[in-house]
């Protein structure tokens, strides 16, 4: 990539991991929207949004190899059903006051997704990578052992996000064709939720004017960060892309301390210690071996 191209794929991944990291201050303007009804406007909204970005990028036709191919289908099917329950437990998270768990979830994901390298993709691990995923596991261990209620939420997430990216993976579809079809498949689902198994009692589009316009706005919110961070993603290594995206987990954390006043607890903070020395440790592992590299061409 030339150097115009490299600094563009900075501003485009630093934009996307900027507007992951502030997205909790959207679903919270949502309250007292239903978490469900929220997932389910993101859903039905997304369609159409992505639909005019894939028009204007002239890429209808990875839309139409994808629906042609049975075995890129079942996977997208079980990527659909990962991301749906993975944006369900965020925004039920965000909204009920656990933005710490959330961001928390999101410190462990690049932690998880090197286990599945290891043990699904048959990728190796270094020395320091082991020592980063122990000391990750004593983070968890310890949220575990204090009997933290949100637990789940941290667990559920990183998980959910994981395996979403590992089945992804196991398919050539582009980011955005790829979610195109995964809101076509779930939307009935969500459809059914609000014509028919949503409390009938709240208004189908949130109390106000300001919430029906943020309801709109939910499918551009899923649609932005992702084409930002496809773009790139493009332009970069991908273990730079791995070093940057934990900008938005670190804006959640200070979103929920500093901002909704989120209690942080000893056992809270032993685990965020826990995870962000395992973060330092994965980001050393990912760093070395390009100087070691970039040492070797200068000899």
């Amino acid at each position: 990539m030339s150097a115009p191209e490299t600094r563009n794929g900075y501003l485009y991944a630093l934009a996307a991991f900027g507007l992951w990291g502030v997205i909790p201050l959207f679903f919270k303007a949502l309250i007292p929207v239903d978490s469900m009804d929220i997932v389910a406007h993101r859903v039905l909204y997304a369609i159409p949004t992505l639909a005019l970005l894939l028009l204007v990028m002239k890429r209808f036709d990875e839309v139409k190899a994808a629906l042609g191919n049975r075995k890129v289908m079942l996977t997208l099917l079980g990527s659909a059903v990962l991301i749906a329950i993975n944006w369900v437990i965020y925004v039920i998270g965000v909204n009920g006051g656990q933005v710490l768990a959330t961001s928390l979830g999101y410190y462990l994901n690049p932690l998880l997704n090197v286990l599945i390298g290891r043990f699904l993709l048959s990728e190796q691990l270094s020395r320091r990578q082991w020592i980063a995923l122990a000391i990750a596991g004593v983070g968890v261990a310890a949220l575990a052992i204090g009997a933290l209620g949100d637990l789940w939420i941290t667990l559920s997430l990183a998980f959910s996000f994981a395996f979403y990216g590992y089945l992804r993976k196991q398919v050539n579809v582009g980011a955005a064709p790829g979610l195109f079809i995964e809101t076509i498949l779930l939307s009935p689902l969500f459809f059914l939720w609000l014509a028919i198994f949503r409390d009938m009692g709240d208004p189908l589009m949130g109390p106000t004017t300001f919430h029906t316009v943020l309801l709109i706005l939910s499918g551009a919110v899923t649609a932005l960060p992702l084409l930002l961070f496809t773009e790139g993603a493009r332009r970069l290594p991908y273990s730079t892309i791995g070093i940057i995206q934990f900008i938005a987990p670190t804006l959640q954390f200070l979103l929920g301390v500093l901002l909704f006043g989120e209690e942080f607890t000893p056992v809270r903070m032993f685990a965020f210690a826990a995870i962000w020395t395992a973060m330092a440790l994965y980001i050393w592992a990912l760093v070395k071996p390009e100087r070691v590299s970039l040492a070797k061409q200068s000899d």
